[in-house]
């Protein structure tokens, strides 16, 4: 039996409001967050990302109350990442009402805190966050970046997506930074590498523009796509519409 694709808005969360720009940069302000999660939790989305972009210790209590105030007015999953460097810190997550972590730059510094995590609290709780770009760097040509894109880390990414899925990592959201804010499509052709990798769900992030955007994303692998410009910009039944453009090329959504 097809599991159905999931439809998730992210919120990338800066000082307590949701930003959006090209490639991390230029931020927008999108609104705030608890307003937004509710209206996405109305309109039909499957989930929700939040993302701190900042991360930084100063920022800290601000996501955990956004969190909490959040998981009081949502009824869908709850995935919440930026600044995850320990098991405590998902603890913590957990306590305020996510129901996934989402790590990055603290499992490409130590690689061994994924096991960490889903030792303590199985696969189903830990997505890892992979921003990748092309460059010749890598045998695949997509490099693991970090900081907004900005830097470059040496890591193949196809590679980096095998040794997580092998450390138990139950998720992978593949950003393309290429993408990133452009409206322009994801990156099908980083979607197919990855995917012919690994088992795990994969989550496709990074340019999506219009719904006709979400369908070839499936079919290149993902089992869920995930957008946040044509959420907080587009026209209000913009999940719909999504939705719809999936069911027509033959997707089971929910």
């Amino acid at each position: 039996m097809s599991v159905a694709i999931r439809v998730i808005p992210c919120l990338d969360v800066d000082a307590g409001r949701v930003v959006k720009g090209v490639h991390f940069e230029n931020l927008l302000d999108a609104g705030d967050p608890v307003e937004l999660a509710s209206r996405y939790n109305d309109a039909g989305a499957d989930e929700l990302t939040f993302l701190d972009v900042t991360a930084s210790s100063s920022d800290r209590a601000t996501t955990f109350d956004v969190v909490a105030r959040t998981a009081d007015r949502v009824f869908i999953p709850l995935t919440v990442g930026g600044g995850v460097r320990t098991a405590e810190d998902v603890d913590r997550l957990l306590r305020c009402g996510a129901d996934k972590a989402s790590i990055n730059t603290a499992a490409i510094k130590r690689p061994e805190v994924i096991d960490e995590i889903t030792r303590r609290f199985g696969n189903q709780v830990l997505v890892l966050s992979c921003d990748a770009k092309r460059t010749g760097n890598t045998p695949s040509g997509f490099e693991v970046t970090t900081h907004g894109g900005r830097e470059l880390t040496g890591i193949d990414a196809v590679q980096w997506a095998v040794e997580a899925e092998r450390r138990g990592v139950g998720e992978i959201l593949l950003n393309s930074m290429d993408a990133d804010g452009t409206r322009d499509g994801f990156d099908l052709e980083m979607i197919r590498e990855v995917r012919s990798a690994v088992s795990v769900p994969l989550i496709a992030s990074g340019g999506a523009g219009a719904p006709a955007d979400f369908p070839p994303a499936v079919a290149a692998g993902a089992d869920a796509v995930l957008a946040a410009s044509i959420f907080h910009f587009g026209p209000v039944d913009a999940i719909a519409e999504v939705k719809a453009a999936l069911r027509a090329e033959g997707h089971e959504v929910r």
